[in-house]
């Protein structure tokens, strides 16, 4: 079998993107680490192919991101990072929203996947069928979503609910509520609950709904029918429009009911008051998910070939706790 690009970045003990770098843009390469990547590929075999040799010429130079909802203030700290880290790997990043529905992704995959030479699709709606399709004729990488075969960067909540749930526990709430406003990420709901069930808290699920602020406020008025004294959301957005409705409501935040989100987006140091959040670092994800997609296409380079890889990657980034005014003990009435 032919010597792949990994096998010869394993040997030079750098990175995929590095070895491709140091075929088709040597100057980029430091000279001691270029030569060591010559001498592993010279004594593993390793000859890239025509399209590897030309990779910058007879590419884009562009890594193609479509996130859910680019409004969300989750995404815009992410897109920022992505775009300085694949600007100095020699890239530029286009953006695309798909709205989280499934014929908008599809026809924003059409419209962007010849404009770059790989894609980074974040809580993709679509199949697993159309995924591997996706992946069969060109590089990908998939963003909260499982798809076996296609290289993944995975969200684990499980830290930060686990210390949600620690902190409710200890202020004495035992009814709370989840707000479910995802179809994609299934798995957000499930880790929920069984850190909840864990401790011997009572979690109902509403939704799943549209992960927006409006969304948050419709919630709110069924968190009050069920005398839940505490919320989980979905994400920042909807927490914050469960806070001001609740203030509409006459209820008074952490008094009546505790409401925690997740992302820890600038929205949620600033609300009044203070959004209690599950943390996600942006610049890791952006990070990990750039590099990922870089080396994905740097491989499929060195194979002369994109499809599915058996032994494609997975990448978790974690989640932490950040406790604020908006959590506090469980009301005694």
């Amino acid at each position: 079998m032919a010597v792949t690009i990994r096998e010869v970045a394993s040997a030079a003990g750098v990175s995929v993107s590095t070895v491709s770098r140091a075929f088709t843009a040597p100057d980029q390469v430091q000279p001691a680490t270029r030569q060591r990547i010559l001498d592993a590929a010279a004594e593993l075999g390793y000859s890239p192919n025509p399209a590897a040799r030309s990779l910058r010429g007879g590419s884009t130079g562009t890594l193609g991101l479509i996130v859910p909802d680019i409004a969300n203030p989750f995404f815009p700290p992410i897109i920022k990072a992505m775009q300085a880290r694949a600007r100095r790997q020699g890239y530029t990043v286009l953006v695309a929203d798909s709205d989280e529905r499934e014929a908008d992704e599809l026809a924003v995959i059409a419209a962007v996947s010849k404009r770059v030479d790989g894609l980074i699709l974040w809580a993709s709606t679509l199949t697993e069928e159309r995924l591997h399709e996706l992946a069969g004729r060109m590089p990908l990488v998939v963003v909260n979503r499982h798809v076996p075969g296609i290289p993944e960067v995975r969200i684990s909540l499980s830290a930060g609910i686990a210390q949600a749930a620690e902190l409710l526990k200890a202020y004495g709430h035992r009814r709370c509520v989840f707000i479910n406003a995802s179809r994609a990420e299934l798995s957000r709901g499930k880790s929920i609950q069984e850190s909840f069930e864990a401790l011997d808290l009572s979690l109902h699920e509403l939704g799943p709904y549209e992960p927006r602020f409006e969304t948050g406020v419709h919630a709110a008025t069924l968190v009050a029918a069920h005398e839940a004294t505490a919320v989980i959301a979905h994400n920042d957005l909807v927490a914050l429009g469960v806070l001001h409705q609740m203030a509409n409501l006459g209820m008074s935040v952490p008094r009546d009911v505790s409401v925690i989100g997740i992302d820890d987006t600038l929205l949620a140091s600033v609300s009044t008051p203070g959004l209690t959040t599950i943390r996600i670092d942006p610049e890791e994800i952006a990070t990990r998910a750039g590099d990922l997609l870089i080396e994905t296409i740097a491989g499929s380079a060195g194979r002369g070939t994109t499809g599915l890889d058996a032994t494609s990657p997975l990448v978790e980034i974690g989640s932490r706790l950040i406790p604020r005014a908006s959590t506090g003990p469980a009301p005694t009435h």
